[in-house]
């Protein structure tokens, strides 16, 4: 391997039974696992044996998500395997940053459930949707975005731009899309979320964020808000990022220009490796069940 970063995954690969094998084989991971079920109750049923309905809904997707990042990058230490820098996709970036040591795995689980109470409060406020438009370039999206009523809010690799908006829009503007020699995809997820129908969450998630203890962070996170390393006020960065784009693409770009070559997708799927084989195939870029192919 050569500089490594780990990168966490968003909703969208949860599925039933994630994390069980490495509660079974790993203490590290178990011992994480542990402590978000007498936090949350329930939640090691959910990650092992609930249904794939269970798990899309946010307020599930979320802490479920983050119990088994958290499980696996214990894992990972537990063999040895370190990162220089740390990212997340969205709820990603949660995990990171309390990989990281910005937050104790308690106050960050804490952190992560209010967060996926606030998204899906604000995801049933409105009848909304997701797509990934694929095969355009980013600035006919945004325009199509602008045409259609609808936001662009996940810039994730060349061709690849996820867009969030009222529910009734998608089907025009997937004409649209479809006119112009690309495809929208729907996502796996029940909300408009990273666009401004999230504001309140923001908000709402801005005020748990202050009550929380901050920690000085040992590695180097990078920002979806801005795709830089973490400066200034981190709450800032965490609360704004629920209703603003995910500038995932520059972020990686970001990381390989300071030298980063091997990244270790953190998650129970492969979403955010493939989207870095798109933007940079020179680099390694692998899941965490496939760490010894990195």
């Amino acid at each position: 391997m050569g500089r490594v970063a780990f990168v966490f995954s968003g909703q969208g690969d949860q599925f039933p039974g994630m994390g069980r094998a490495l509660y079974e084989t790993s203490p590290a991971a178990a011992a994480v696992f542990d402590t978000c079920e007498a936090l949350r109750p329930g939640t090691l049923e959910q990650c092992f044996h609930g249904s794939a309905e269970a798990l899309k809904q946010t307020e599930n997707t979320q802490p479920c998500l983050f119990a088994m990042e958290l499980a696996a990058f214990a894992a990972l230490g537990e063999r040895g395997i370190a990162p220089e820098a740390l990212a997340g996709f969205s709820l990603g970036e949660v995990a990171a940053a309390t990989a990281a040591g910005l937050f104790t795995l308690e106050t960050g689980f804490h952190l992560v459930c209010r967060r996926g109470k606030l998204m899906q409060a604000a995801a049933e406020a409105r009848d909304t949707a997701m797509a990934a438009v694929v095969k355009l370039p980013n600035n006919q999206v945004e325009a199509l975005c602008a045409e259609y009523g609808v936001y662009p809010v996940n810039y994730n690799c060349p061709g690849q731009v996820s867009v969030s908006g009222l529910a009734e829009k998608m089907p025009p503007f997937s004409q649209a899309v479809r006119a112009a020699g690309g495809r929208a995809i729907p996502l796996k997820v029940k909300g408009a979320f990273h666009s401004p129908y999230m504001a309140e969450a923001a908000e709402k998630f801005a005020e748990a964020l202050k009550t929380a203890e901050v920690l000085e962070h040992t590695v180097p996170i990078y920002s979806d808000l801005t795709a830089k390393p973490y400066t200034g006020d981190v709450r800032a960065l965490l609360a704004k990022q629920i209703c603003s784009p995910v500038r995932w693409e520059e972020i990686i770009r970001n990381l390989i220009a300071e030298g980063f070559d091997t990244f270790i997708e953190v998650g129970p799927g492969r979403t955010l490796t493939n989207m870095i084989a798109k933007i940079d195939s020179a680099v390694s870029a692998c899941p965490v069940s496939e760490v010894a192919s990195c």
